[in-house]
């Protein structure tokens, strides 16, 4: 399949985006939070967090540019303790009818590409503990598990 990946880098062009990429963050916070995120959460993180080093927004599209087949998101992680800040991805969505086609992963290597190119190496991204499709996919290309987090309700 031949796509095409652009980054969105002004603020106006993302902010069109902010409605389709709420709707991509409420399903993939489902799989971490027992609440749904709040409408508008993407404006607000884009209008924070645009300029930031860590945060890239590529889109993928068909060589044609003609319609829009995946989006990834990356914004900064802060450790609380170090305020040492890492890329990490918060979106990656690939409309199902191109998916196991090798979207997502132009997706991710064009965003580690972008943040490399910011002197930005480490790339993270979320999985739940139990989500091996997704653990295993993130292993074979290059992610390794690093750490838990465990929350006590």
């Amino acid at each position: 399949m031949d796509i095409s990946l652009r980054q969105i880098e002004d603020l106006e062009t993302a902010l069109t985006l902010a409605p389709v990429l709420d709707g991509y963050a409420r399903e993939a916070a489902a799989e971490f939070r027992d609440t749904p995120l709040p409408p508008g959460v993407t404006e607000a993180f884009l209008r924070r967090s645009l300029e930031a080093p860590e945060t890239i927004l590529l889109v993928a599209e068909s060589a044609e540019g003609e319609m829009d087949l995946g989006v990834c998101l990356t914004g900064p992680f802060a450790d609380p303790l170090s305020d040492e800040r890492t890329p990490t991805i918060l979106i990656l969505h690939v409309d199902p009818s191109v998916r196991h086609r090798r979207v997502a992963r132009a997706l991710v290597d064009g965003t580690a590409g972008l943040l490399a190119a910011r002197g930005l190496e480490t790339l993270a991204a979320r999985a739940a503990h139990n989500d091996d499709a997704l653990i295993s996919m993130g292993e074979r290309w290059g992610f390794v598990r690093q750490w838990d987090f465990m929350l006590r309700d």
